[in-house]
């Protein structure tokens, strides 16, 4: 097994440890849908399928994980931004 054939495999398979640790940490109550880590571990994980599902040539896992990716990314930044919005100091009354 050469280097790169080795690094893609410990990236598909870090992959598939991120997604079912989020999952677990999920059904367990320890995280929500709406935790930035659960999405973060989400959007990781599936970048790490991405990576191992083209090298093996497995198109139709690599879209599935390309959609994956993209659904934990739009929650991830509608997460950040709700963030930001409820850290702006309320400024009164406008005049």
């Amino acid at each position: 097994m050469t280097a790169t054939e080795l690094a893609v495999e410990l990236v598909g398979w870090a992959g598939a440890s991120l997604i079912l640790l989020a999952y677990l940490l999920l059904s367990a109550g320890k995280l929500t849908g709406l935790s930035l880590i659960y999405q973060a571990m989400n959007v990781v994980g599936a970048a790490g399928f991405i990576v191992n599902g083209w090298w093996h040539g497995a198109i139709p896992s690599a879209v599935l994980n390309v959609i994956w990716m993209l659904i934990g990314g739009i929650a991830l930044w509608r997460i950040l931004a709700r963030r930001r919005v409820s850290e702006v100091p309320d400024q009164g009354p406008a005049q």
